[in-house]
Protein backbone atom coordinates (compact mmCIF):
# COMPACT_ATOMS: atom_id res chain seq x y z
CA UNK A 1 0.00 0.00 0.00
CA UNK A 2 1.39 3.58 -1.00
CA UNK A 3 -0.19 6.72 -0.38
CA UNK A 4 -2.53 6.08 -2.78
CA UNK A 5 -3.22 2.81 -1.62
CA UNK A 6 -3.94 4.98 1.50
CA UNK A 7 -6.11 7.11 -0.10
CA UNK A 8 -8.15 4.75 -2.11
CA UNK A 9 -9.07 2.18 1.01
CA UNK A 10 -10.28 5.59 2.97
CA UNK A 11 -12.81 5.94 0.58
CA UNK A 12 -13.56 2.55 0.46
CA UNK A 13 -13.54 2.94 4.20
CA UNK A 14 -16.17 6.04 4.23
CA UNK A 15 -18.88 3.80 1.40
CA UNK A 16 -18.46 0.97 3.80
CA UNK A 17 -18.99 3.72 7.31
CA UNK A 18 -22.15 4.92 4.90
CA UNK A 19 -23.57 1.79 4.20
CA UNK A 20 -23.53 0.64 7.87
CA UNK A 21 -25.24 3.60 8.63
CA UNK A 22 -27.95 3.24 6.15
CA UNK A 23 -28.58 -0.25 7.76
CA UNK A 24 -28.58 1.08 11.34
CA UNK A 25 -25.18 -1.11 12.04
CA UNK A 26 -22.25 -0.12 14.23
CA UNK A 27 -18.81 -0.50 13.12
CA UNK A 28 -16.82 -2.95 14.91
CA UNK A 29 -15.33 -2.31 18.43
CA UNK A 30 -15.88 -3.39 22.62
CA UNK A 31 -15.78 -0.77 25.03
CA UNK A 32 -12.30 0.07 26.84
CA UNK A 33 -10.76 -0.67 23.61
CA UNK A 34 -11.11 2.05 21.49
CA UNK A 35 -13.61 1.54 18.32
CA UNK A 36 -12.56 1.26 15.27
CA UNK A 37 -12.28 5.03 13.21
CA UNK A 38 -15.86 5.66 10.82
CA UNK A 39 -14.29 8.01 8.48
CA UNK A 40 -10.77 7.36 7.06
CA UNK A 41 -9.82 4.20 8.03
CA UNK A 42 -7.10 1.45 6.34
CA UNK A 43 -7.70 -1.60 7.84
CA UNK A 44 -4.34 -3.87 7.83
CA UNK A 45 -4.88 -7.31 8.74
CA UNK A 46 -2.70 -8.91 11.32
CA UNK A 47 -2.12 -12.84 11.74
CA UNK A 48 -0.35 -12.45 15.64
CA UNK A 49 0.74 -15.98 15.90
CA UNK A 50 2.22 -16.64 19.85
CA UNK A 51 0.51 -14.12 21.48
CA UNK A 52 -0.44 -16.43 24.37
CA UNK A 53 3.59 -16.69 25.68
CA UNK A 54 4.12 -13.74 28.14
CA UNK A 55 6.07 -11.56 25.86
CA UNK A 56 3.44 -11.64 23.23
CA UNK A 57 0.87 -11.06 25.21
CA UNK A 58 1.90 -8.12 27.17
CA UNK A 59 4.10 -6.58 25.40
CA UNK A 60 3.03 -7.06 21.43
CA UNK A 61 -0.94 -7.66 22.10
CA UNK A 62 -1.96 -5.39 25.16
CA UNK A 63 0.42 -2.77 25.12
CA UNK A 64 1.13 -2.39 21.17
CA UNK A 65 -1.89 -3.51 19.04
CA UNK A 66 -4.62 -3.26 21.89
CA UNK A 67 -3.65 0.22 22.74
CA UNK A 68 -3.02 1.26 19.39
CA UNK A 69 -6.70 0.26 18.47
CA UNK A 70 -7.91 2.13 21.83
CA UNK A 71 -6.18 5.10 20.26
CA UNK A 72 -7.99 5.23 17.56
CA UNK A 73 -5.48 3.71 15.26
CA UNK A 74 -2.23 5.01 13.92
CA UNK A 75 -2.65 8.56 12.24
CA UNK A 76 -1.14 9.12 9.37
CA UNK A 77 -2.28 12.29 8.45
CA UNK A 78 -4.43 13.74 5.57
CA UNK A 79 -7.59 12.35 7.77
CA UNK A 80 -6.21 8.67 7.21
CA UNK A 81 -5.99 6.50 9.69
CA UNK A 82 -4.01 3.01 10.05
CA UNK A 83 -6.23 0.67 11.57
CA UNK A 84 -4.52 -3.08 12.91
CA UNK A 85 -7.07 -5.87 12.60
CA UNK A 86 -5.60 -8.68 14.34
CA UNK A 87 -5.89 -12.02 14.07
CA UNK A 88 -4.53 -14.41 17.22
CA UNK A 89 -3.48 -17.87 16.77
CA UNK A 90 -2.36 -20.54 19.00
CA UNK A 91 -2.24 -24.08 20.42
CA UNK A 92 -4.79 -23.31 23.13
CA UNK A 93 -8.27 -22.42 22.18
CA UNK A 94 -8.98 -21.48 25.90
CA UNK A 95 -6.31 -19.19 26.11
CA UNK A 96 -7.04 -17.47 22.81
CA UNK A 97 -10.62 -17.37 23.74
CA UNK A 98 -9.58 -14.85 27.20
CA UNK A 99 -6.94 -13.06 25.55
CA UNK A 100 -9.35 -12.12 22.52
CA UNK A 101 -12.58 -10.99 24.97
CA UNK A 102 -10.33 -9.16 27.04
CA UNK A 103 -8.76 -7.49 24.34
CA UNK A 104 -11.76 -6.62 21.82
CA UNK A 105 -10.13 -8.81 19.10
CA UNK A 106 -13.14 -10.84 17.28
CA UNK A 107 -11.36 -13.40 15.46
CA UNK A 108 -8.70 -16.57 16.86
CA UNK A 109 -8.10 -19.53 15.63
CA UNK A 110 -5.90 -23.06 15.90
CA UNK A 111 -5.32 -23.47 12.18
CA UNK A 112 -2.48 -21.30 10.38
CA UNK A 113 -2.62 -22.52 7.23
CA UNK A 114 -6.48 -20.90 7.23
CA UNK A 115 -4.85 -17.46 8.12
CA UNK A 116 -2.40 -17.66 5.91
CA UNK A 117 -4.29 -17.94 2.95
CA UNK A 118 -6.55 -15.26 3.76
CA UNK A 119 -5.94 -12.88 1.56
CA UNK A 120 -7.23 -9.99 3.83
CA UNK A 121 -4.42 -10.45 6.28
CA UNK A 122 -1.29 -8.51 5.04
CA UNK A 123 0.49 -8.77 7.94
CA UNK A 124 1.97 -11.99 9.69
CA UNK A 125 3.87 -11.74 13.27
CA UNK A 126 5.53 -14.39 15.19
CA UNK A 127 6.11 -14.48 18.99
CA UNK A 128 6.44 -17.90 19.48
CA UNK A 129 9.62 -19.89 20.83
CA UNK A 130 12.38 -19.43 19.12
CA UNK A 131 12.62 -23.59 18.05
CA UNK A 132 9.54 -23.23 15.78
CA UNK A 133 9.87 -19.73 14.57
CA UNK A 134 12.31 -20.14 11.02
CA UNK A 135 9.13 -22.41 10.20
CA UNK A 136 5.94 -20.61 10.03
CA UNK A 137 7.89 -17.75 8.88
CA UNK A 138 8.87 -19.60 5.81
CA UNK A 139 5.57 -20.16 5.50
CA UNK A 140 3.88 -16.97 5.97
CA UNK A 141 6.70 -15.46 2.94
CA UNK A 142 5.52 -18.35 0.72
CA UNK A 143 2.27 -17.15 1.80
CA UNK A 144 3.08 -13.46 0.29
CA UNK A 145 2.31 -12.19 3.56
CA UNK A 146 4.86 -9.04 5.18
CA UNK A 147 6.38 -10.72 8.44
CA UNK A 148 7.30 -8.70 11.20
CA UNK A 149 8.99 -11.11 14.04
CA UNK A 150 10.57 -11.37 17.71
CA UNK A 151 13.75 -12.11 17.57
CA UNK A 152 16.08 -14.92 17.29
CA UNK A 153 14.24 -14.78 14.22
CA UNK A 154 15.72 -18.70 13.52
CA UNK A 155 17.81 -21.25 15.58
CA UNK A 156 20.84 -20.18 14.08
CA UNK A 157 22.70 -17.85 11.13
CA UNK A 158 22.31 -20.13 7.98
CA UNK A 159 18.35 -20.42 8.49
CA UNK A 160 18.11 -16.46 9.42
CA UNK A 161 20.18 -15.39 6.34
CA UNK A 162 17.29 -18.33 4.09
CA UNK A 163 14.46 -16.04 5.54
CA UNK A 164 16.59 -13.46 4.57
CA UNK A 165 16.81 -14.48 1.03
CA UNK A 166 13.01 -15.77 0.89
CA UNK A 167 12.08 -12.25 2.11
CA UNK A 168 13.84 -10.81 -0.67
CA UNK A 169 12.68 -12.75 -3.36
CA UNK A 170 9.13 -13.01 -2.19
CA UNK A 171 9.42 -9.09 -2.31
CA UNK A 172 7.91 -8.63 1.10
CA UNK A 173 8.38 -6.84 3.66
CA UNK A 174 10.08 -8.11 6.87
CA UNK A 175 10.90 -6.79 10.21
CA UNK A 176 12.92 -8.00 13.71
CA UNK A 177 11.67 -6.66 16.81
CA UNK A 178 14.70 -4.33 18.65
CA UNK A 179 12.73 -3.02 21.39
CA UNK A 180 15.54 -1.45 23.72
CA UNK A 181 16.60 1.39 21.44
CA UNK A 182 12.91 3.18 21.83
CA UNK A 183 13.34 3.42 25.48
CA UNK A 184 13.77 6.81 27.12
CA UNK A 185 16.88 6.04 28.39
CA UNK A 186 18.41 4.43 25.37
CA UNK A 187 17.28 7.52 23.67
CA UNK A 188 18.84 9.79 25.13
CA UNK A 189 22.45 7.99 25.39
CA UNK A 190 22.32 7.72 21.81
CA UNK A 191 21.47 11.88 21.42
CA UNK A 192 24.48 11.97 23.73
CA UNK A 193 26.51 9.81 21.22
CA UNK A 194 25.65 12.30 18.17
CA UNK A 195 26.13 15.31 19.53
CA UNK A 196 30.07 14.18 20.75
CA UNK A 197 29.75 14.84 24.16
CA UNK A 198 31.91 11.79 24.81
CA UNK A 199 34.38 12.90 23.12
CA UNK A 200 36.31 9.75 22.24
CA UNK A 201 34.61 7.10 23.57
CA UNK A 202 36.91 4.89 25.41
CA UNK A 203 34.53 2.03 27.06
CA UNK A 204 31.27 1.07 27.80
CA UNK A 205 30.25 -1.28 31.41
CA UNK A 206 26.37 -2.93 31.07
CA UNK A 207 24.80 -4.80 33.45
CA UNK A 208 21.27 -6.48 32.81
CA UNK A 209 19.46 -9.29 34.92
CA UNK A 210 17.67 -9.91 37.61
CA UNK A 211 16.70 -13.01 40.09
CA UNK A 212 14.82 -15.31 38.18
CA UNK A 213 13.00 -17.91 40.86
CA UNK A 214 13.61 -21.64 40.45
CA UNK A 215 10.29 -22.32 41.53
CA UNK A 216 7.62 -23.86 42.57
CA UNK A 217 7.41 -21.37 45.53
CA UNK A 218 7.45 -18.88 44.16
CA UNK A 219 7.25 -19.38 40.17
CA UNK A 220 9.71 -18.89 38.43
CA UNK A 221 8.84 -14.96 35.92
CA UNK A 222 10.73 -16.82 33.07
CA UNK A 223 9.51 -19.77 31.22
CA UNK A 224 11.13 -22.93 31.54
CA UNK A 225 12.00 -23.10 27.89
CA UNK A 226 14.54 -20.55 28.59
CA UNK A 227 16.30 -22.88 30.98
CA UNK A 228 16.90 -25.73 28.29
CA UNK A 229 19.34 -26.00 25.27
CA UNK A 230 17.15 -28.39 23.93
CA UNK A 231 14.40 -25.89 23.59
CA UNK A 232 16.08 -23.42 22.21
CA UNK A 233 17.05 -21.78 25.59
CA UNK A 234 19.80 -19.89 26.99
CA UNK A 235 20.58 -16.07 27.85
CA UNK A 236 23.64 -15.91 25.61
CA UNK A 237 20.66 -16.62 22.23
CA UNK A 238 18.21 -14.82 23.91
CA UNK A 239 20.65 -11.69 25.16
CA UNK A 240 23.37 -11.27 22.54
CA UNK A 241 20.73 -10.58 19.85
CA UNK A 242 19.65 -7.37 21.72
CA UNK A 243 24.10 -6.30 22.07
CA UNK A 244 24.43 -6.56 18.85
CA UNK A 245 21.64 -3.96 17.51
CA UNK A 246 22.16 -2.32 20.65
CA UNK A 247 25.71 -1.45 20.54
CA UNK A 248 25.65 -1.30 16.34
CA UNK A 249 23.33 1.06 16.62
CA UNK A 250 24.45 3.33 19.35
CA UNK A 251 28.16 2.96 19.49
CA UNK A 252 29.13 1.24 16.35
CA UNK A 253 29.90 -2.07 14.36
CA UNK A 254 30.97 -5.30 16.66
CA UNK A 255 34.63 -6.37 15.63
CA UNK A 256 35.33 -8.96 18.15
CA UNK A 257 33.71 -10.91 21.13
CA UNK A 258 34.94 -13.01 23.96
CA UNK A 259 32.18 -14.94 26.11
CA UNK A 260 32.26 -17.28 29.15
CA UNK A 261 28.41 -18.72 30.11
CA UNK A 262 27.94 -20.66 32.81
CA UNK A 263 24.40 -21.86 34.64
CA UNK A 264 24.35 -21.31 38.16
CA UNK A 265 21.12 -22.25 38.84
CA UNK A 266 21.37 -26.25 37.62
CA UNK A 267 18.19 -27.08 38.58
CA UNK A 268 14.61 -25.75 38.16
CA UNK A 269 10.53 -26.64 38.10
CA UNK A 270 7.90 -25.95 35.46
CA UNK A 271 4.84 -24.57 35.14
CA UNK A 272 3.13 -27.92 36.44
CA UNK A 273 6.03 -27.51 39.29
CA UNK A 274 8.26 -31.00 37.89
CA UNK A 275 11.86 -30.49 38.50
CA UNK A 276 13.90 -30.44 35.26
CA UNK A 277 17.72 -29.99 34.65
CA UNK A 278 18.88 -26.22 33.38
CA UNK A 279 20.72 -27.53 30.30
CA UNK A 280 20.70 -24.16 29.21
CA UNK A 281 23.25 -21.04 30.69
CA UNK A 282 21.92 -18.68 33.45
CA UNK A 283 24.13 -16.15 32.89
CA UNK A 284 26.56 -14.54 29.92
CA UNK A 285 30.08 -12.64 30.00
CA UNK A 286 30.82 -10.66 27.24
CA UNK A 287 33.71 -8.60 26.07
CA UNK A 288 33.43 -6.62 22.36
CA UNK A 289 35.70 -4.31 21.01
CA UNK A 290 34.14 -1.89 18.40
CA UNK A 291 35.14 -0.49 15.09
CA UNK A 292 36.58 2.54 16.96
CA UNK A 293 38.55 0.34 19.39
CA UNK A 294 36.20 0.98 22.65
CA UNK A 295 35.80 -1.64 24.59
CA UNK A 296 32.31 -3.24 26.09
CA UNK A 297 31.80 -5.67 28.49
CA UNK A 298 28.32 -6.68 29.05
CA UNK A 299 27.04 -9.24 31.95
CA UNK A 300 24.17 -10.67 31.45
CA UNK A 301 22.45 -12.96 34.61
CA UNK A 302 19.36 -14.97 35.31
CA UNK A 303 20.84 -14.88 39.03
CA UNK A 304 21.79 -11.84 40.70
CA UNK A 305 20.13 -10.03 42.77
CA UNK A 306 19.42 -6.04 41.62
CA UNK A 307 21.70 -3.32 43.26
CA UNK A 308 21.73 -0.47 40.55
CA UNK A 309 18.72 1.81 39.52
CA UNK A 310 16.98 0.20 36.53
CA UNK A 311 17.54 -3.71 35.52
CA UNK A 312 19.91 -2.78 32.35
CA UNK A 313 22.16 0.11 33.01
CA UNK A 314 25.51 0.91 30.55
CA UNK A 315 27.80 2.93 31.88
CA UNK A 316 29.64 4.77 29.18
CA UNK A 317 33.30 6.16 29.47
CA UNK A 318 34.90 8.97 26.75
CA UNK A 319 37.67 11.70 27.10
CA UNK A 320 35.46 14.48 27.48
CA UNK A 321 32.47 13.29 29.77
CA UNK A 322 30.90 9.88 30.81
CA UNK A 323 27.07 8.45 31.15
CA UNK A 324 25.41 6.22 32.95
CA UNK A 325 21.61 5.11 30.80
CA UNK A 326 19.17 2.85 32.27
CA UNK A 327 15.84 2.28 30.05
CA UNK A 328 14.14 5.25 31.34
CA UNK A 329 16.98 7.71 32.73
CA UNK A 330 20.38 8.79 31.97
CA UNK A 331 22.92 11.03 33.85
CA UNK A 332 25.53 13.10 32.68
CA UNK A 333 29.29 14.07 34.45
CA UNK A 334 30.93 15.96 32.16
CA UNK A 335 35.10 16.83 32.10
CA UNK A 336 34.63 20.18 34.06
CA UNK A 337 32.36 18.85 36.36
CA UNK A 338 34.70 15.71 37.13
CA UNK A 339 36.26 15.10 40.34
CA UNK A 340 39.92 14.74 41.05
CA UNK A 341 39.41 11.33 42.71
CA UNK A 342 42.46 9.98 44.89
CA UNK A 343 43.32 6.53 46.67
CA UNK A 344 43.26 6.86 50.00
CA UNK A 345 41.47 3.55 51.94
CA UNK A 346 43.12 4.73 55.09
CA UNK A 347 40.51 7.64 55.84
CA UNK A 348 36.33 8.55 55.04
CA UNK A 349 36.23 9.01 51.15
CA UNK A 350 35.53 13.13 51.14
CA UNK A 351 33.56 13.12 47.67
CA UNK A 352 29.92 12.21 47.06
CA UNK A 353 30.35 10.60 43.90
CA UNK A 354 26.54 10.10 42.72
CA UNK A 355 26.05 13.72 43.77
CA UNK A 356 28.25 15.12 40.60
CA UNK A 357 25.98 13.38 38.07
CA UNK A 358 22.82 15.66 36.23
CA UNK A 359 20.33 13.88 34.83
CA UNK A 360 19.73 14.47 31.07
CA UNK A 361 15.83 15.69 30.55
CA UNK A 362 13.85 14.18 28.28
CA UNK A 363 12.46 16.31 25.53
CA UNK A 364 9.55 14.43 24.37
CA UNK A 365 7.17 12.04 26.12
CA UNK A 366 8.26 8.30 24.90
CA UNK A 367 5.83 5.32 24.14
CA UNK A 368 5.87 2.43 24.78
CA UNK A 369 9.17 0.49 22.77
CA UNK A 370 7.56 -2.29 21.46
CA UNK A 371 3.95 -0.08 20.18
CA UNK A 372 6.66 2.68 18.91
CA UNK A 373 8.06 0.01 16.47
CA UNK A 374 5.03 -1.25 15.95
CA UNK A 375 3.68 1.44 14.56
CA UNK A 376 6.46 2.19 12.22
CA UNK A 377 6.31 -1.33 10.61
CA UNK A 378 2.46 -0.50 10.15
CA UNK A 379 3.47 2.45 8.19
CA UNK A 380 6.42 0.86 6.86
CA UNK A 381 3.48 -1.68 5.32
CA UNK A 382 0.62 0.90 4.36
CA UNK A 383 3.37 3.87 3.20
CA UNK A 384 6.38 2.75 2.18
CA UNK A 385 7.84 4.30 4.65
CA UNK A 386 11.52 3.16 5.35
CA UNK A 387 12.13 0.41 8.43
CA UNK A 388 15.41 0.16 9.29
CA UNK A 389 15.30 -3.25 11.04
CA UNK A 390 14.69 -6.08 8.88
CA UNK A 391 15.35 -10.14 9.18
CA UNK A 392 19.69 -9.47 8.16
CA UNK A 393 19.85 -7.46 11.29
CA UNK A 394 18.27 -10.19 12.89
CA UNK A 395 20.76 -13.01 11.27
CA UNK A 396 23.21 -10.07 12.77
CA UNK A 397 22.14 -10.90 16.64
CA UNK A 398 22.19 -14.40 15.62
CA UNK A 399 25.80 -14.08 14.64
CA UNK A 400 26.98 -12.55 17.51
CA UNK A 401 25.29 -15.41 19.65
CA UNK A 402 26.72 -18.01 18.05
CA UNK A 403 29.94 -16.68 18.12
CA UNK A 404 30.22 -15.75 21.49
CA UNK A 405 28.90 -19.62 22.43
CA UNK A 406 31.90 -20.69 20.10
CA UNK A 407 34.45 -18.30 21.82
CA UNK A 408 33.01 -19.63 25.39
CA UNK A 409 33.71 -23.47 23.94
CA UNK A 410 36.95 -22.25 22.47
CA UNK A 411 37.80 -19.87 25.28
CA UNK A 412 39.30 -17.26 22.76
CA UNK A 413 38.28 -14.15 21.35
CA UNK A 414 36.62 -14.23 17.75
CA UNK A 415 36.61 -11.47 15.00
CA UNK A 416 33.27 -10.76 13.65
CA UNK A 417 32.95 -10.88 10.11
CA UNK A 418 30.32 -8.69 7.69
CA UNK A 419 27.63 -11.35 6.83
CA UNK A 420 27.10 -12.37 3.09
CA UNK A 421 23.74 -12.98 1.49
Amino acid sequence: MAVEGVEAASRRSERGSEDAASAGTERPGRAGTGSRPADGVVEIGVIMNGVTGRMGTNQHLVRSIAAIRAEGGVDVGGGAVLWPEPVLVGRREYRLRELAEANGVERWTTDLDEVLADPDLPVYFDAQATAVRARDVKAAIAAGKHVYTEKPIAPDVETALELTRLAREAKVKNGVVQDKLFLPGLIKLRSLVESGFFGRILSVRGEFGYWVFEGPDPEGQRPSWNYRSEDGGGIVSDMFCHWRYLLDDIFGPVRTVTALGATHIPKRFDEEGRNYEATAEDAAYGIFELEDGAVVQLNSSWATRVHRDELLELHVDGTEGSAVAGLRECRIQPRAATPRATWNPDIPNPIDFRAGWLAVPGTTDHDNGFKAQWELFLRHVALEEPFRWGFLDGARGIQLAELGMRSWAERRTLEVPELAL
